[in-house]
């Protein structure tokens, strides 16, 4: 099993990378932003797609960390961004062109919550950390 590592410089980038962090799990504690260095980060608990299909067992979550670089600014909606301890569930992440190479990365969250980054250009990273244990469930979302 190797450790993932993925740069998104484009949005077909973006689509793949937010492929393999759909269904993350991502504590409001482990988000930040580094206004000094224009940096986003965040540390999720990422459910490992490519391993799990087509196994009998619920798969894998491993520890990754995602940042995006050239941020210049960050709004938080539909999550109390003051309370550490909130969970929330990472179903995808897009990006707008608003004055290109500039943009919006937006991150969306189960139940409605979002992170909105204007950012002078996209690039994004994601590194598995290597821990990786077995996911309790596989995530599965109503097509209603």
């Amino acid at each position: 099993m190797t450790d993932l590592k993925l740069i998104a410089l484009d949005s077909e980038d973006l689509e793949v990378l937010s492929a393999h962090v759909q269904d993350a799990v991502v504590r409001v504690a482990d988000m930040g932003y580094a206004r000094g260095d224009r940096r986003f980060a965040l540390l999720m608990n990422r459910f490992d797609w490519e391993s799990g299909q087509g196994r009998r067992d619920k798969g894998l979550r491993k520890r990754a960390a995602l940042h995006f670089d050239g941020v210049q600014s960050v709004a938080t909606n539909g999550f109390d961004p003051a309370a550490p301890e909130g969970v929330l569930n990472l179903l995808a992440i897009s990006f707008h062109t608003v004055d290109g190479p500039a943009g919006i990365i937006e991150l969306s969250f189960a139940g409605g919550g979002t992170v909105r980054l204007g950012v002078e250009c996209l690039e994004a990273r994601l590194s598995d950390l290597g821990a990786a244990w077995a996911a309790s469930a596989t995530p599965a979302h109503s097509l209603d």
